[in-house]
């Protein structure tokens, strides 16, 4: 097999990341699959050195390569840990790109991206459309009717997996300008998204009603698309550009301080626009840009102060740091101090926080069993924790901390930080206007 140029595959900056990696092993204790498993070819060292082989045509790139690149989580905790600073997320990404170019993902995983990434997630209309089905599915009584007629386990586990569908997206509640409250302090556009547009407005309608309070003008434009998150980093590169171009070219016509994500791997994948677009003559520039205005709404707010509110309510919480906030982002501090800026929140530190969750974008999909190993261990900590309220801060997150609470019988919700910040300014509002009320 000859050598795979990264010359030749435009593959950014791969060949001097591969001869980062000085094989200390500190990457081992923190990685998921290599605690599920204890294989070296299952950990960020073991996998690099398979890279390396394939990569200098040493190694073909058989099935069992392909698995541990797609049994790789992306979680990048192994980059956090790493003294070289080997950036492991752009290696494995790189490198499913190279699999999805000659075709050898598992069927199974060629289908979910044909129909997720490429199909739904690369509209906005086939978004929406596939939201309201989602929808009529849930309440017209057909999910109970599927679930009663002997479906195996697995396949009635994946189904209650699906995200949950607002009766109304965000975007279509609001418009494309909402005016900051008291005294202003500038002007921000913000991310509305494709999974968290349709399926977690509230937590969006918080997001915006924070920034508002806080004396900013919220620029929401409505002709954005998907980030292209996924896209990347399941080797979908083109359709992950058709889609960055598009947010690039739409964001740019609006004048703003700051792009506010709520999302952490939709913010850790606009910050990497620039590096995407390093060598496109056209968009390089454009692409710096707007990745170094992008600003994830917790780490915005600590930078920039927020209102500490006034009233709040004796509450246990706890917080998963989601893997692309902490490890990718580097953002651990921001979401604690929100947290705890509210009157009467005890947060309670989960064990293994930084420990990913088995979501990882359609990991929770595409390797259910997988998923619910590292899913069961999680939870495992969070019921530790005794607390009524868990926090995080991605929709893949979200889900699977819900779904976890009921697989466990649990009782607590799953929150975001900022809504939890939101729901104390509302408690406040009420307090201060209740004996007005008629």
């Amino acid at each position: 097999m000859p050598p795979i140029s990264p010359t030749l595959n435009p593959l950014s900056h791969i060949d001097t990341i591969l001869h980062t990696c000085i094989h200390c092993g500190m990457c081992l204790p923190v990685c998921p699959t290599y605690a599920l498993t204890a294989r070296e070819e299952s950990s960020p060292r073991g996998r690099i050195r398979l890279m390396r082989e394939m990569y200098a045509g040493k190694l073909e790139m058989s099935d069992t390569f392909v698995d541990e690149m797609y049994f790789c989580l992306d979680c990048q905790a192994c980059q956090t840990a790493c003294p070289a600073g080997v950036q492991y997320g752009t290696l494995v990404e790189d490198t499913r790109k190279v699999i999805s170019e000659k075709g050898r993902e598992p069927f199974f995983l060629r289908i979910v991206k044909k129909i997720l990434l490429n199909g739904i997630l690369a509209s906005r209309f086939r978004t929406k459309l596939v939201a309201a089905m989602l929808r009529f599915y849930r309440h017209s009584g057909l999910q109970k009717v599927i679930g009663a007629v002997g479906l195996p386990a697995s396949l009635r586990a994946r189904l209650d997996l699906l995200p949950p569908v607002a009766k109304r997206s965000f975007d279509a509640s609001v418009g494309e300008l909402v005016p900051h409250a008291g005294m202003k302090k500038g002007r921000v556009a913000f991310l509305t998204g494709c999974i968290m547009n349709v399926s977690f407005p509230e937590i969006h309608a918080d997001v915006v009603d924070v920034l508002t309070r806080n004396g900013f003008d919220v620029v929401i434009p409505k002709q954005q698309v998907c980030c292209g998150s996924l896209h990347a980093h399941y080797g979908e590169v083109q359709g992950a550009m058709a889609l960055a171009r598009k947010n690039i070219e739409v964001f740019e016509k609006y004048e703003f301080d700051a792009l506010i994500v709520d999302s952490a791997g939709c913010g850790a994948f606009i910050k990497e626009y620039g590096r995407h677009f390093e060598n496109d003559p056209v968009y390089a520039q454009r692409a710096r840009s707007l990745a170094n205005k992008t600003k994830e709404i917790m780490e915005f707010l600590s930078e920039v102060g927020f209102e500490r509110p006034s009233h709040g309510r004796e509450q246990h919480v706890t917080y998963h740091e989601a893997c692309h906030l902490v490890h990718t982002q580097k953002i651990s501090g921001p979401p604690r101090e929100i947290i705890n800026s509210v009157p009467g929140a005890e947060l309670k530190e989960l064990p293994e926080s930084t420990w990913c969750c088995g979501s990882a974008g359609i990991y929770n999909v595409v390797r259910f069993d997988d998923s619910m190993q590292l899913l069961d261990r999680k939870m495992n900590h969070i019921k530790s924790t005794n607390a009524e309220i868990v926090c995080t801060a991605n929709p893949g997150c979200h889900i699977q901390l819900q779904y976890g609470i009921k697989r466990f019988g649990l009782n607590m919700d799953v929150v975001h930080p900022v809504s939890l910040l939101n729901r104390a300014y509302q408690r406040g509002h009420d307090t201060a206007a209740g004996p007005h009320k008629t």
